[in-house]
C-alpha cells in the first residue's frame, strides 16, 4: 500500500520523494460511526466544499476542524463540530481587521506543534490568545499554519433541500436550492403584493409551492419553510 502511494505521488508530481514525513492518522468517523460506503456515510472533500448538510463549507473551516483532533486519534466528523469550527474562525477573523502579519508568533503554540504535532494543544493556546485579546500573535500563528485570516474567505452558501417530484420505487429526487434564492422570490412576491400585482404574486407563490416551499403570511410579514 505504501509503495503504491509513493509511486502514484511521485509520478503525478514528478518528484523524487513523496513527502518528508509520513504519519498514519486515526480512523475517520462520521457522527460516531466509522466512515464506510457500506454504512452509507461516505463523504468526500469535494462534497464538503460543494454541499454537505446544507452548506458549502470553506476549505479553511475544514482544515481547522481536522486540526482539532490529534492525528493519532480517530476523527469524529460531525456537523456540530464543523459548524463550531466555522464559528470560531469567524470570531477570530472578525478581530483581525487592519492587522498585518509580522514575526510575533506564539511560542507556546509552536511548542505544542513540536510535541508530536499536538494540534489540539496548539488550538487551546490559540483560544488563550483570543481570550487575552492578543490578536496580533493569534493572527501571526494562524498565518504560519496556512490560514488566511481574511473574513471573506469564510463565506459559505446555505442550501435547503426541496423535493422536485417522485421517481420510480417511491424515491424522491432531491435538488439543492440556495436559501438566498427562496428569499429573493419571497421578496419579489412581497413587492408584487404591495403594488397590487396579485397575478404575479400568485405566480411566485405557485412557483415556490412546486419547489416544496410553504409560505405563511401574517401582519408581521411572510415567513417560509420546507413542506414536510
Amino acid at each position: 500500500h505504501h509503495e503504491n502511494e509513493i509511486a502514484q505521488s511521485r509520478c503525478a508530481f514528478h518528484t523524487q520523494v513523496m513527502a518528508n514525513y509520513w504519519m498514519h492518522n486515526g480512523f475517520l468517523e462520521v457522527e460516531g460511526k466509522k466512515m464506510a460506503k457500506s454504512e452509507g456515510n461516505f463523504v468526500t472533500i469535494r462534497e464538503l466544499l460543494e454541499n454537505w448538510r446544507g452548506y458549502s463549507w470553506p476549505g479553511e473551516t475544514l482544515r481547522f476542524n481536522m486540526l482539532r483532533t490529534h492525528y493519532r486519534q480517530p476523527i469524529d466528523w460531525t456537523f456540530d463540530a464543523l459548524n463550531e469550527s466555522h464559528q470560531v474562525l469567524c470570531d477570530w477573523y472578525d478581530a483581525f481587521k487592519g492587522l498585518r502579519s509580522d514575526d510575533r508568533v506564539s511560542a507556546d503554540a509552536l511548542g505544542s506543534l513540536c510535541d508530536d504535532l499536538n494540534t489540539p494543544g496548539l488550538i487551546a493556546e490559540l483560544h488563550k490568545l483570543r481570550k487575552k485579546k492578543e490578536y496580533q500573535s493569534l493572527f501571526n500563528t494562524l498565518k504560519l499554519l496556512g490560514f488566511s485570516g481574511q473574513r471573506e474567505r469564510l463565506k459559505r452558501t446555505a442550501f435547503v433541500t426541496v423535493h422536485m417530484g417522485v421517481e420510480t420505487n417511491s424515491a424522491l429526487s432531491v435538488t439543492p436550492l440556495r436559501a438566498s434564492d427562496v428569499e429573493k422570490l419571497v421578496a419579489d412576491r412581497e413587492v408584487a403584493r404591495k403594488t397590487k400585482n396579485f397575478k404575479e404574486a400568485d405566480r411566485i407563490r405557485d412557483e415556490l409551492a412546486k419547489m416544496g416551499v410553504v409560505l405563511k403570511d401574517s401582519k408581521d410579514g411572510t415567513t417560509w419553510e420546507i413542506a414536510r
